[in-house]
């Protein structure tokens, strides 16, 4: 063994469950596998959130979409983001269902349909306060109009996103709920034009663990599918946790495990220093572990000398700089680490990606996604 990722299908599953207990069995559920599902293997958890039960996938690349399709995957497929016009052609024989953010880009899109004669769903994005993607929800009737003055479009959804349903500060609640009713506004606004908005959804991780409101008929929880809580009942206010209280607690088990093994172990004198730029120094004389993971593998080098990894359920420190294909570990005087023995980086019953995420300053989204393409996917049920 060189480095794996372990991806554990069942706590995978058990997410899922845990998202189904608390928005209940009316509620739609899509599973985001963009980023090669978060760094995870976007077919086969593609497949697992499939048989658990999920309306649909995610997606932020035509690419992406594409590549599902071709593995054979026909549950539908949104595009969060906004594909180039070349991308068209793919993303209609590939059946994606587009995000429309602004009336240009729809007539673009259904010409293109209308040459290959479909006719192709999609969501209207509304703008309501993430500032990125989304018409202004004073223009959403008019866009809705004009989708459906389209013929070769079908308006399947609406939707929005929140930029900050994972903080139970009181500002941010604040904000969370002004996103949502400049949607439900926009949503109003499009029906009265008599134009039916389809599936309606806003709700990210954060959303469905803090926002019973914003379930609406469909949720989109990212990260949580992936192990992590962006955000914990207990921080609320007293006033919303206890609307919270009689919806199902939501537990999350991290899907992903990093794993290594001892290539090498040396002994090195008290005063000589491990790896480059000499930012360790052994106080004593110790043995040092190598391990082949390195930041080229996910490892992110700013955790260098601030990380640990477990070996035969003992835990022993990094030392030096974490380098593009290797890390050492500083074993101490004494030890019963072998040659090839395994090494677990997070995850497991180790400190997970969150905690790793921590040190290097930076969140677990961005840990899992950079584990690289070199490094083996195992998967576990």
């Amino acid at each position: 063994m060189r480095t794996n990722a372990i991806i554990h299908l069942d706590n995978f599953k058990r997410n899922f469950d845990s998202i189904r207990l608390r928005v209940g069995k009316n509620t739609r559920i899509c599973v985001p596998v963009k980023a090669d599902a978060y760094g995870h293997g976007a077919l086969k958890i593609a497949k697992a959130g499939i048989e658990a039960g999920a309306c649909c996938l995610g997606v932020a690349a035509v690419s992406e979409g594409k590549k599902l399709r071709k593995s054979g995957i026909k549950a539908p497929i949104l595009l969060f983001s906004q594909p180039h016009p070349d991308e068209l052609p793919e993303l209609i024989e590939a059946d994606l269902t587009p995000f429309i953010s602004d009336a240009e880009f729809a007539s673009i899109l259904n010409e293109q349909a209308k040459a290959q004669k479909i006719k192709l769903s999609v969501h209207l994005k509304i703008e309501t306060g993430m500032g990125r993607l989304g018409c202004h929800i004073n223009e959403s009737a008019a866009l809705a109009r004009h989708i459906t003055s389209c013929s070769s479009l079908k308006l399947a959804g609406t939707a929005a996103h929140f930029a900050v349903s994972d903080s139970a500060g009181l500002q941010d609640i604040k904000y969370t709920m002004t996103q949502l009713n400049r949607l439900k506004s926009a949503v109003d606004a499009i029906k009265a034009a008599g134009i039916n908005p389809g599936i309606v959804h806003a709700a990210n991780s954060g959303a469905v663990i803090l926002h019973p409101e914003s379930w609406l008929d469909m949720v989109r929880p990212g990260i949580f599918l992936y192990g992590y809580k962006t955000a914990e009942e207990k921080d609320l206010p007293p006033a919303y946790k206890k609307k919270l209280s009689k919806y199902e607690p939501l537990t999350a088990a991290p899907v992903m495990e990093l794993r290594s093994a001892v290539t090498l172990i040396k002994k090195i004198k008290k005063g000589e220093s491990v790896s480059y730029g000499r930012t360790w120094t052994a106080g004593q004389d110790t043995y040092i572990a190598i391990l082949p993971a390195g930041y080229a593998d996910g490892l992110p080098r700013t955790a260098s000398n601030k990380w640990q990894v477990s070996i035969n359920n003992e835990t022993y420190p990094l030392a030096g700089r974490i380098t593009m294909d290797q890390c050492a570990v500083n074993l101490g005087q004494k030890h019963n680490v072998k040659r090839w023995d395994e090494a677990v980086i997070f995850g497991g019953g180790s400190p997970d990606a969150a905690a790793l995420a921590k040190v290097a300053n930076t969140i677990p989204y961005e840990i899992t996604c950079n584990i690289s393409k070199r490094v083996p996917r195992v998967y576990t049920k």
